[in-house]
């Protein structure tokens, strides 16, 4: 028996721009000392789910990209801005980033991992990604903003995408946007969760397109457990020389 397709399978640029816009009403808190990344760290470990993000300064110049800026976590009702261009990445950051009982939603999450890891490595767990599962409802859409307007039918504005995330100071615009995209991700899952799937996958499969960084760590290591030492081969032929006196 088939499920009915609750979800268009894709939407038109056109037909996005048309919707009414969404965007983070909760209380957003910028972090840049490691104090403030303790606290918040603290509150977000005592949910099981939150929403997840990065920003990265824009290069124009070809070849060539910038580390990641900013982190953001969000709850439903809070959202945090890490500012890891001007702090460390914290351990407790670390910590709440590989514990797989926190469930992280974002989109694109490898991509995301992987930039991450350039500043420090991580042994992502926990990880959902939108991009990876929104093909059980027949969603064929990738980016955040169409998933959005599929699934709540709200429009995620992305004006700020390309602006300076290591400047000093953030403006109103580039808040707002940045907690929205991770908080969007929570509404994103929620409603996706409340809606029965017309194209279910296995379990098992879900779970490991979720958690990329977990699949190329075990092929690293069953590669490396399979390489043999080197040894040096003795000549078969070889026999003892002797030195002869004139």
């Amino acid at each position: 028996m088939s499920i009915e397709q609750k979800f268009a399978p894709t939407i038109t640029n056109e037909q996005t721009a048309t919707l009414p816009a969404i965007r983070f009403e909760g209380k957003v808190q910028i972090v840049d000392t490691e104090q403030g990344l303790i606290e918040a760290c603290n509150y977000l470990s005592q949910h099981s789910v939150i929403g997840f993000d990065t920003e990265t300064r824009p290069s124009f110049k070809a070849g060539i990209t910038n580390r990641v800026a900013l982190i953001q976590l969000s709850t439903p009702e809070r959202c945090y801005l890490f500012r890891l261009c001007r702090m460390k990445f914290g351990r407790e950051l670390q910590r709440l980033l590989e514990n797989p009982d926190i469930k992280k939603v974002g989109a694109d999450v490898a991509g995301d991992i992987r930039s991450l890891n350039q500043l420090r490595h991580i042994r992502a767990a926990g990880f959902i990604d939108l991009q990876t599962i929104a093909p059980q409802w027949g969603i064929e859409e990738k980016s955040l903003r169409k998933l959005s307007a599929i699934v709540l039918g709200k429009r995620v504005s992305k004006a700020q995408r390309l602006s300076n995330w290591e400047a000093a100071q953030f403006t109103e615009q580039q808040i707002s946007y940045a907690a929205t995209d991770a908080w969007v991700c929570l509404e994103i899952l929620a409603k996706l969760e409340a809606t029965p799937k017309c194209n279910p996958a296995p379990e098992q499969e879900i779970k490991a397109q979720a958690e990329p960084q977990k699949i190329e760590q075990k092929a690293e290591q069953k590669a490396k457990s399979r390489r043999r030492p080197f040894r040096r081969r003795k000549p078969h032929n070889s026999k003892p020389t002797t030195e002869t006196k004139e």
